[in-house]
């Protein structure tokens, strides 16, 4: 007769568990509770954009129906800020339905009533503190532009026009010279300046005589610090508002950025709201889009000198639109048939109108 072996109970307690283990189809174990892992911002950031996507990245896959504006709050002292909530992989994120109190300390708190896959709640509820922008109601410092304020349009490479257009203030080139102006029929024989029948103000450029070739010179150096000054200015107040597209909306004063283009498509009008004191600075990467029949308006008494948009592409001013502000732009600026421009248009290559009624602000 066959002996039977013994099996050490050690080791029949040991597969048990590991075939316990192995038969579970969840990666969740109710024996391990998820945690927090990264906040964005960071626990007592400051200095963050007022429409920041507040964001927890968990150690495991959680359960998305646990993950909503009660499980996820963010407060402005006693007060439940607006917003949604998504979650997407492992990272939920709280987006703000407005615009966040600047100077501001905000709390966030994720309960324990979110749990994993398996149904494990928090250990403990996760807050953080974060601090927003310190931009005062007028926005930020406005931007210098020497003596390149002297000049409605400036350019290094050209500026030209065909049908009616009709400027009031100076234009000026340099440091091409005034065969880089065309269209305008210019008056002859040039002195330090010249005049057109389209502009309501003088034609200076880098070839005329002294001194215009060297203040010429000294204006366009004082462009490319304004420039430099506005794509340099930190701490936004607004990051990637509208992915880009800033169509029907009102803006505060203050600093926005993007990383993209910017566009301002069909009908829509964008409304730029406060005093005569405010300032907007806006950083674009990329090209500026302004669709035709788009208008930029301003209210409050808010002043086109006071806007500036910095654009490291080129601007373009569709048909018909109305647009306001000092346009920086390391390239092209393009103004479309019936375009209306009040401000600046201060470029560093060209400048190109079509029966476009430009103003000084």
């Amino acid at each position: 007769m066959t002996q039977l072996h013994r099996i050490p109970r050690t080791l029949l307690l040991a597969s048990a568990v590991l075939l316990a283990a192995g038969c579970s189809g969840n990666s969740s174990s109710p024996n391990t509770a998820p945690s927090v892992l990264t906040t964005g911002p960071a626990d007592a950031a400051t200095g963050v954009p007022r429409n920041p996507s507040i964001s927890a990245t968990f150690s495991e896959p959680m359960n998305a129906t646990t993950l909503n504006t009660t499980t996820f709050v963010v407060m402005n002292g006693a007060t439940a800020v607006p917003g949604t909530v998504t979650y997407i992989g492992n990272t939920v994120t709280f987006v703000p339905t407005n615009a966040l109190a600047p100077n501001t300390v905000f709390t966030a708190t994720i309960s324990t009533g979110a749990t994993d896959m398996a149904g494990g709640h928090l250990a403990a509820a996760k807050t953080w503190h974060f601090t927003t922008v310190a931009t005062g109601a007028t926005g930020p410092a406005a931007v210098n532009l020497g003596t390149a304020g002297d000049y409605v349009i400036l350019s290094k490479s050209g500026i030209s026009t065909t049908g009616v257009t009709a400027i009031v203030g100076d234009i000026g080139v340099s440091p091409i010279a005034a065969s880089g102006i065309t269209g305008f029929a210019l008056s002859a024989p040039p002195t330090t300046f010249s005049t057109s029948l389209l502009v309501t103000g003088k034609v200076w450029a880098a070839d005329y005589a002294v001194p215009t070739p060297a203040n010429l010179t000294a204006a366009v150096l004082d462009m490319q610090t304004a420039y430099t000054d506005a794509a340099g200015r930190t701490l936004p107040d607004f990051t990637e508002l509208g992915a880009g597209n800033i169509t029907g909306q009102t803006l505060a004063p203050g600093l926005y950025k993007w990383g993209t283009g910017v566009s301002l498509s069909g009908s829509g009008a964008v409304t730029l709201s406060g005093d005569a004191n405010s300032v907007w600075i806006f950083q674009i990467a990329q090209n500026l889009t302004v669709g035709n029949d788009t208008h930029v308006n301003l209210t409050g008494g808010a002043l086109a000198r006071n806007v500036f948009w910095q654009v490291a592409g080129q601007a373009t001013l569709g048909t018909t639109a109305e647009f306001k502000g000092i346009i920086l732009s390391k390239t092209l600026i393009s103004f479309n048939t019936g375009a209306q421009f009040e401000g600046r248009a201060l470029a560093q290559t060209a400048v190109t109108l079509n029966a476009t009624a430009v103003t000084q602000p």
